[in-house]
């Protein structure tokens, strides 16, 4: 008998979508990814992945479509991936950030962040999966609309691109050095055309990160994201034992253990130094690619990566923070990497200062492309909505990534310092995205699917989220404009 079906390839599988699904607030999705990264363009898709398969549908509703098993990266590939989002620039800026807060609070605003940060990754994948989004920007549409959808991803551009930015200007500084500190090829071979920082940079970035940058696949940098979390490991264990060696040599002055409300600046400091915290770990623009690519995907899981991720970043984030503050003190830099151009005090002094400084520049050539890799889909997905996926356009992905690295280049040539713009994406866009909007998504979308009802701690934890995100982002902004305004007299 003739028939216009073709037999199923062994190792597939098929993949259930609702034609005629009744309208609820899934109904928002426009559309959605398929395993293999192809537009469904169906507002549900019945996958056993991510859903109960004792699910009351109507068959002659649905459609079937043939997929690929989903052979993403494990849970380690998918901890570096998240990890390698989290541990970038941000992390030189804790030491300075200790130096306002002092030890004891500095390091509970650590701990503390990093849990609510884990919790609202927990609450985006929970309510994401749930609703088959499939990024960040189609949850938050299907939880408060298109024009909220626009917000997070225009939220999401600034903050990586500010990110970026930040990379290119440590590498900047490292390199070729600042006004107040020397650069590693000025000790390494004397003056020469490295002075000419722009140049530098703009070799680095054609000849190391624009390779990288191309790729089209996050779970393609999970080699990378090892690598540089290593690198940012070494860091650490070595600003570590060097400040433990001195402390032991009673060779470091007693660090500050509470805040300092002495004068205005200081609490002005105080203001802005909070949302340069919040900024740290901010990680949830990559959660949901991350998750896609999972191997045997489910939010179980996907909790257990950020668990894990969590945990690390903090041990690191606390050990850096003690380690930069206890070793330069009150001359701790808001980029602690351009203290490492002095003498330590201790054996082999020289020795350490190039492996710190040369490692973690290679750590964030590593993790630039991570960053970028979230950027591009982003601005993709707000300029060419609809259209194919990068996955299958290569001359769009190419010409996006030459667009956004030329941009993220001349960004970096015209902001003086990683300390002005930690400051003011810290207290607007990274707030945002990793607390307002995931506190909103889970506030909204379970008033509205009674299946979805958040238990009263997590109603609390919500609120509390959401009215710490406010108040932080108001006091970031506040303090940022007072700066600005007293540098100016």
């Amino acid at each position: 008998m003739d028939s216009n079906y073709s037999a199923i390839p062994k190792g597939s599988f098929v993949e259930l979508q609702m034609q005629n699904e009744p309208h609820d607030f899934r109904s928002q999705q426009k559309s959605l990814l398929s395993d293999d990264g192809n537009r469904v363009n169906h507002p549900k898709v019945i996958d056993t992945d991510d859903v109960d398969t004792d699910v009351d549908v109507d068959l002659d509703d649905c459609t079937l479509v043939l997929s690929k098993p989903n052979s993403g990266s494990g849970v380690s590939g998918a901890v570096f991936n998240l990890t390698t989002t989290i541990i970038g620039a941000g992390i030189m800026a804790l030491p300075a950030t200790m130096k306002v807060l002092g030890i004891v609070l500095g390091i509970f605003l650590i701990i503390l962040i990093g849990i609510l940060s884990e919790i609202s990754v927990e609450m985006l994948i929970r309510f994401a999966v749930s609703c088959k989004a499939r990024s960040y920007g189609e949850v938050v549409q299907i939880a408060m609309g298109r024009t909220a959808r626009v917000l997070s991803e225009i939220c999401i551009i600034v903050n990586n691109a500010g990110v970026l930015i930040v990379y290119l200007i440590i590498m900047g500084d490292v390199m070729s050095g600042s006004v107040r500190h020397i650069g590693v090829f000025d000790q390494w071979l004397g003056h020469g055309f490295w002075d000419h920082r722009k140049l530098l940079v703009l070799a680095v970035m054609v000849v190391f990160l624009a390779p990288l940058c191309v790729l089209d696949r996050i779970d393609s940098l999970s080699m990378t994201s090892a690598a540089s979390v290593a690198l940012a490991v070494v860091f650490v264990v070595v600003c570590f034992a060097v400040a433990f060696i001195k402390l032991i040599e009673g060779k470091i002055e007693a660090p500050r253990m509470s805040p300092d409300f002495g004068s205005k600046m200081a609490i002005l400091d105080l203001l802005v130094v909070i949302p340069i915290m919040t900024n740290a770990y901010v990680c949830h623009f990559n959660v949901q690619p991350i998750y896609n690519e999972l191997e045997g995907r489910s939010p179980q899981k996907m909790n257990q990566v950020g668990r894990i991720t969590t945990v690390l970043c903090v041990v690191v984030y606390a050990s850096t923070a003690i380690s930069g503050y206890l070793l330069f003190g009150k001359d701790t830099e808001g980029d602690v990497l351009t203290n490492f151009d002095r003498n330590l005090g201790i054996r082999f002094s020289t020795a350490l200062n190039y492996i710190v400084r040369v490692g973690y520049i290679l750590h964030l050539v590593l993790v630039f492309p991570v960053i970028h890799f979230s950027l591009r889909q982003t601005v993709d997905n707000l300029v060419f909505e609809g259209s194919a996926p990068l996955t299958e356009s290569k001359k769009r992905s190419l010409a996006l990534t030459v667009i956004l690295l030329a941009l993220i280049y001349i960004g970096s040539t015209m902001i003086p310092n990683i300390w002005t713009a930690f400051k003011f994406t810290g207290a607007t866009t990274a707030v945002s995205l990793g607390f307002t909007f995931p506190a909103l998504i889970a506030l909204r979308i379970s008033q509205q699917e009674e299946s979805m009802s958040l238990s009263r701690v997590e109603k609390f934890l919500s609120w509390l989220m959401l009215i710490l995100a406010v108040i932080v982002s108001i006091a970031g902004i506040i303090g940022n404009i007072y700066t600005i305004q007293s540098s100016s007299e």
